[in-house]
């Protein structure tokens, strides 16, 4: 695969987000001095991550096809490490590891080559059956369940649903590839937009908790405000960037807000479970990789499989 994605019409969004990042970075420093608070650094921490995000991505999407997967890959071999780094695992599986992350290049090969009917049963069928084996070999039976299902669970949220990411690349076909680079940008777009929408509505109207016990700051309000914002960006971008219709560009944006929300709040159950606030600190001042993609997790194999059925 040797395709340049970039189209003139992916190259006017790409400038349209640098155009409202440098007008928020610039509205976030006015604010700072002149209505200092904590809501305002917490934005001004979230448009630096978006900016440190848009430039990886962006060099990994115009300077070549096969770069893209590969930034791809690396993305969800950080994010499994880092996963990885938080669960306490016996001594005596962490052999089982290995064969997790064997789980990447694989994967990453048969969307490189379109094999779509191997790629979506070789995670969930095939690495399923066949991480217990390594701990079934070494024979410890203490936490044997918890191992295990700690590595199936984060193949599954970290490779299986990530890489679907990169699968819409090749999607469309490689004489048409340059319609799946408009469907990353335009799913990776939303996604982030809806997190940026669902905290600032959330700061701003927030009153009803929506589910205190897992995330006390997410509130109806935000929920729906963000859900609402992004459903009116998906109708904007779509036409550039997609070859969906008014109804599904909708539906997508409506599609997109929701399961957001839902991989997010299912990160933040997993870092209260285990007492933390952030994943890790590699990206200064706003957590880890997990704190950054937790809503793609979902958001990613869902509007594939949506894209997929009505599109392709």
């Amino acid at each position: 695969m040797n395709i340049n994605l970039i189209t003139d019409e992916v190259l006017y969004v790409l400038i349209g987000i640098i155009a409202v990042l440098v007008i928020s970075s610039v509205i976030t420093a006015v604010l700072k001095r002149t209505k200092p608070s904590p809501t305002v650094d917490e934005v001004g921490l979230r448009i630096r991550s978006w900016w440190m995000m848009f430039i990886i991505f962006t060099i990994a999407l115009v300077i070549h096809s096969t770069i893209s997967l590969i930034f791809m890959a690396l993305l969800c071999f950080l994010a499994l490490k880092e996963y990885f780094s938080l669960i306490p695992f016996n001594r005596s599986h962490r052999l089982v590891l290995f064969w997790a992350y064997m789980a990447i290049p694989i994967q990453f090969l048969l969307i490189y080559s379109g094999w779509y009917g191997l790629f979506i049963v070789f995670i969930p069928v095939y690495m399923f059956l066949l991480i217990p084996i390594q701990a079934i070999i070494v024979g410890e039976t203490k936490n044997f369940l918890h191992s295990i299902a700690s590595v199936q669970w984060g193949v599954m949220l970290m490779v299986f649903g990530l890489s679907h990411l990169a699968f819409l690349l090749v999607l469309p076909g490689q004489e048409n590839s340059v319609i799946g680079a408009g469907l990353v940008l335009f799913l990776v777009v939303l996604t982030q937009a809806n997190d940026v929408a669902q905290f600032i509505w959330g700061k701003m109207l927030g009153r009803h908790k929506i589910i205190p016990k897992v995330s006390p700051n997410k509130t109806w309000e935000g929920f729906i405000g963000g859900v609402l914002t992004t459903t009116l960006l998906a109708v904007l971008l779509a036409p550039l960037i997609t070859p969906f219709s008014l109804t599904a560009s909708i539906i997508a944006g409506l599609y997109i807000g929701i399961t957001g929300f839902i991989g997010d709040v299912n990160i933040s159950a997993l870092k209260r479970d285990l007492n933390i606030k952030d994943t890790s600190a590699i990206i200064p001042g706003h957590g880890g990789i997990l704190d950054r993609v937790d809503s793609l997790t979902y958001t990613a194999p869902l509007f594939f499989h949506f894209t997929r059925y009505f599109y392709f």
